[in-house]
């Protein structure tokens, strides 16, 4: 699954530690989201998804070549 969650966090200039302040989570959970690494639990993703003021559909995506 891909994601936006670098392009969401520095359009609001957010850094990781402050995401990850605001999730409550670690800042290696932001990384390794940013970096596909970790699929986040589905309270995880609304509550990111609320943070930016979009969706889960929005935010996390299924890359078309990985089918």
């Amino acid at each position: 699954m891909k994601n936006r969650l670098i392009e969401y966090r520095k359009k609001y200039g957010y850094s990781q530690d402050t995401l990850a302040e605001l999730l409550n989570v670690s800042r290696q959970t932001v990384i390794s989201i940013e970096k596909g690494k970790y699929n986040p639990s589905l309270p995880l993703a609304l509550a990111i998804a609320k943070t930016f003021h979009t969706t889960v559909e929005n935010m996390f995506y299924e890359d078309e070549n990985e089918r």
